[in-house]
């Protein structure tokens, strides 16, 4: 079952943790390729409800032997299910591949097809930017269409896969969490940055380094690694093929602004592409933005197969087309002169450049974020820059932490150490408590004309409604006069 395409996958597949958001879009692809797919997951959610209406059956709540099926012929599973799991343990013994979710991954994308987006931060962005500058790309010079797997939903494609042709490019977004990105051998690969994340799981920087670096180390020889401005060196190095690096082999001319978004072009090793505007703010995107067009036009311009000024001109159109992401600055609405906006930032570098990005997008209004840490560990291990990055806000109201992967972690902080540290540093900050009592609270205490920025990883994307309510609620006229 080695080769590189899911014809080498058997028939009928069936998913533990199908609403994942990436077991979820795998689910979609195969389905699409003629797999028969079933699946099970423990709650259901938006994702189990989306593969039901495609037709793919989907069981919840506990896991159960029975759920699996009779004929299924292998078992793909999520990150969150382990070997205890009762359709794990049958599966085996009936002598039936289980794989990981990342395996599968591999097996998704056309042999040297595949192109991998990696990084601590702007994967799940950059990986949508790859796709529609590779559509474009494909478009307009007559290609088989790309597909893409990935974490974050995108709302042009309104999923979190891009079902594309078979013999298509394939982006993916390729996760350090777990070393599951050393499953896939890319064509291409880009490294956004590397940084402290997943601490929990590697222990050290140096650790995390290396991983990349033999990440670096998968690409085929004649592929292609574009990496940001500040990756380390060490992963560079590792590389066995051509390497792009954004400020000395390919860059950024900005050509203006227009609140918070940028116009600019990208000049590469003999190519310049037309200028484009991205739908996305921050200029943090526009890099991201700049790398995806560099890999594009590298990969279908390589040995001449291409003139890499046609390529580059079509992936700089394609890049505009792009919405964002769910969660990724996510406009959720004005209610009484109130701007909403929702970001999945989770780690302190991602809240400093959000915070930074509403600033520009919504400027002069006062801004009040309500932060939702992500896990025990990371908000012990990142306090200090926590506190650092919380600080370019007028105020902030922090819910009680979101303890996904509670049970490895072991140095532990909560919302109540967060804002001791943050009062100490002078920022107007108030524990909120569970997050449904600190979106009533946030919301009862923002003034007209505010900036509202919702930051979190965790389940605070589905206070969406809660807030927009709360908000109304507080402008609506009352009848009784005091």
């Amino acid at each position: 079952m080695h080769a590189h395409d899911s014809s080498s996958l058997p028939r009928h597949i069936h998913l533990l943790g199908a609403g994942g958001a990436g077991v979820s879009g795998a689910a979609e692809i195969l389905h699409a390729r003629g797999h028969v797919v079933t699946g099970h997951d423990q709650s259901e959610s938006s994702f189990v409800q989306k593969l039901r209406a495609l037709g793919i059956p989907v069981a919840t709540g506990a896991s159960m032997a029975r759920l699996l099926p009779i004929d299924a012929q292998c078992v793909v599973r999520s990150a969150a299910i382990g070997d205890a799991d009762p359709q794990v343990e049958l599966a085996r013994q009936r002598g039936l591949p289980v794989l990981k979710y990342a395996e599968v991954l591999a097996l998704l994308g056309p042999r040297r097809r595949t192109i991998g987006v990696a990084g601590t931060h702007g994967k799940t962005t950059t990986s949508w930017l790859v796709h529609h500058a590779m559509s474009a790309a494909a478009s307009s010079l007559a290609l088989p269409q790309p597909a893409a797997l990935v974490g974050g939903t995108c709302r042009v494609v309104g999923s979190n896969a891009a079902l594309g042709d078979a013999q298509g490019w394939f982006a993916c977004e390729a996760c350090e969490y777990d070393r599951s990105f050393l499953n896939i051998s890319p064509e291409g690969a880009i490294v956004t940055n590397v940084e402290a994340d997943h601490l929990d799981y590697y222990g050290s920087l140096e650790a995390i380094v290396q991983s990349f670096a033999r990440y670096a180390d998968r690409l085929h020889p004649e592929g292609l690694l574009v990496v940001g401005r500040d990756v380390p060196d060490a992963v560079e190095a590792a590389a066995p093929c051509a390497t792009w690096r954004l400020g000395r082999d390919f860059d950024v001319e900005l050509a203006g602004e227009r609140s918070g978004r940028f116009r600019f072009r990208v000049r590469g090793p003999g190519w310049l592409s037309a200028s484009t505007e991205l739908q996305i703010p921050g200029s943090f995107n526009v890099e991201n933005a700049a790398l995806a067009i560099a890999m594009v036009t590298g990969l279908l311009s390589r040995g001449g197969a291409l003139p890499a000024g046609l390529v580059a001109d079509a992936a700089a159109q394609g890049v505009a087309r792009y919405k964002g992401a769910k969660r990724r600055f996510e406009p959720w609405g004005e209610v009484g002169g109130i701007e909403v906006v929702h970001d999945y930032a989770h780690h302190p570098t991602e809240v400093r450049v959000t915070i930074e990005a509403a600033r520009r997008a919504l400027p002069g209004r006062p801004l009040h974020v309500l932060f939702q840490p992500h896990q025990h560990s990371r908000t012990a291990r990142f306090l200090d820059d926590f506190v650092e990055s919380l600080r370019g806000a007028d105020r902030v109201v922090v819910a009680e932490v979101y303890g996904a992967r509670a049970h490895i972690d072991r140095h532990s902080a909560g919302a109540a150490e967060l804002v001791a540290r943050l009062k100490k540093a002078g920022v107007d900050a108030v524990d909120g408590g569970p997050r449904q009592a600190a979106v009533q609270l946030y919301a009862g205490t923002m003034p007209r004309g505010a900036a509202a920025l919702v930051l979190g990883a965790g389940d605070i994307d589905l206070s969406q409604h809660d807030l927009l309510d709360a908000l109304a609620l507080r402008g609506a006229p009352t009848s009784v006069s005091r």
